[in-house]
Parts: C-alpha cells; structure tokens; sequence
C-alpha cells in the first residue's frame, strides 16, 4: 500500500469529464501534466490522472495551470508508474509557479536486500535501504519500489531484509536516465505485522 496526501501543480492537458458513478452521483475526470527535473538526463512529463466528486469544472481547461489537493496513489504496470490523485481541492495557479508534486507518504510493504548506513558530508550518519509494495493486477503481482533515507544512526534490529515495514514521510519524486523513482524522507518506521490473505473474508 502506497498513499500520499500531496498538493499538484501542473497543467491540465485533458478536458474534465463528467459522468455519473453507479451510485448515480456525479464525478468529473481529467488528466493533469507535471514536469519533474532530472537529476541526471532530460525532465520528465508525468500524467497524473485526476478525478473528483460533483460536476463542477470550472477553471479545468485545457493549457490551464492548476494547483490540486488530493489523495495520490500509484499503479504499475509493466515498467511503467502511472498516477492517479482523488482530488479534495482544486485552483487557478499562478502562470508562474513550478511544476510539482509534494506530499506525504504512507507506506506498507517489504523490505529489498541492501540496508545501508552511510555518512553525509556534515558527517551525521543516514540510512538508505528500497522495500516494495505489491499490488495485484488479474493473476499477477506487480511491485512498486521506493527508496527510503532516514536521518539517523539509530537502527533497529528488525530493520532487516524481507522485513515488512510501515513508514511515513516526505514524499519524493525525480528522474534520473528517464526513468521516474519515488523515494521517501522518513519520519516513523515501524514493523507492520501483516496479516494472512483470505480472499473469502
């Protein structure tokens, strides 16, 4: 599981459509486009697809820059990371304001193979490690991997490979060789005692 609590600011690149959900209420849906700087190679353009309840959109235009309050959450498939934001508020933005997606990250999943602590140039220590969330997709599992800093020397002694984690933090974002990464700035790591599947519960 992986979800964050972010404001967006882009340029709306697909007109909002309005529909009417099964319970018969209205929700109006459009895409929005965010350009994220590379750390290494070219910027990348990421679509994130919005939708919000009711049928007011207003300000939604097509080249219009927005600014949006929301719920985002990531779908895999194949090697590519698509976003989607449940959208709690939406505004006119300034022509000038950057590009950006910045938020909160809750995490659950499962610790990668490489626990690393590492020392920064001001000589604190840190620690780096990736964990995966796993999402199944028809018959598949797909995983969505995230690469984590804490700014710590402190260590636990469950922290170790294959662990399953919960995690909150600063979520970010870049691209580096045009390939998007999602990391996170740790503020609260605990173990997550995972519960067994049921698929009949």
């Amino acid at each position: 599981m992986i979800k964050c609590n972010v404001s967006v600011c882009g340029t709306a690149s697909k007109a909002a459509v309005v529909r009417n959900g099964k319970d018969g209420m209205p929700f109006t849906s459009y895409s929005v486009d965010v350009v994220v700087p590379a750390k290494s190679g070219i910027n990348k353009t990421v679509i994130v697809s919005c939708i919000m309840d009711g049928d007011d959109a207003e300000g939604i235009v097509v080249g219009n820059r927005i600014e949006l309050k929301g719920v985002l959450t990531f779908k895999k498939k194949d090697d590519n990371l698509y976003f989607n934001l449940k959208v709690s508020e939406v505004s006119q933005s300034a022509a000038e304001s950057k590009d950006g997606i910045v938020g909160d990250m809750e995490f659950k999943g499962k610790v990668g193979k490489d626990i690393d602590m590492k020392k920064g140039k001001n000589g604190k220590a840190f620690l780096m490690f990736s964990a995966f969330s796993a999402e199944k997709i028809g018959e598949e599992f797909t995983f969505t991997w995230v690469r984590f800093v804490r700014f710590s020397e402190e260590r636990e002694e469950w922290l170790q490979p294959k662990a399953t984690i919960e995690a909150k933090g600063e979520l970010e974002i870049s691209v580096y060789n045009d390939r998007l990464n999602l990391g996170c700035k740790v503020a609260e790591l605990s173990q997550w005692e995972k519960k067994p599947y049921h698929p009949n519960n």
